[in-house]
């Protein structure tokens, strides 16, 4: 009995590395199972764990960073990233707390937040929006034409099924 619940856990650890190596293998771009250093936020945000700045920080200071050239391996990479997924850590915030940070920051319960509203919220305060964070943002959140970000029309992009 023992020998199948065994079996069990070994076949959900070889698919939750199946899943991993596949992520990574996006941003291998030399196909040498490694990854430039920068790339391994999107790598776990792909994988649906969403940890902030710090939290990502953390995780590489776990992983063997092939110094100075700021790689990593796949290798090195995969234990982590496996017990992470496994221990299910940085799951994603619910609609519902989202729905209600966006009314939050919707100083008129108008429905909507300002572009130039948006971008001082997300670029001020204790982990700011980077410029490239926040042009992609910006790319698919606000309306081109009334720079105008209707939250509840941007929230469904926002929740991972």
């Amino acid at each position: 009995m023992a020998e199948s619940a065994e079996t069990a856990e070994d076949a959900v650890v070889a698919e939750i590395e199946k899943k991993i190596t596949k992520a990574f293998e996006v941003f291998d771009r030399e196909g040498n199972k490694t990854v430039d250093v920068r790339e391994i936020g999107c790598i776990i945000r792909s994988l649906g764990c969403f940890p902030n700045e710090a939290e990502v920080q953390e995780l590489l200071d776990q992983i063997e960073v092939e110094d100075p050239s700021g790689f990593v391996h796949l290798d090195k990479f995969l234990p982590v990233m496996t017990k992470v997924l496994l221990d299910e850590r940085f799951q994603p915030i619910p609609e519902d707390v989202l729905l209600h940070a966006f009314e939050a920051l919707d100083e008129n319960k108008c429905g909507y937040i300002t572009k130039e509203d948006l971008v001082r919220h997300l670029t001020e305060g204790g982990e700011p929006f980077t410029q490239e964070e926040m042009e992609d943002m910006l790319n698919v959140a606000v309306d081109p034409e009334t720079n105008i970000l209707h939250y509840r029309d941007y929230l469904p992009k926002l929740v991972i099924d």
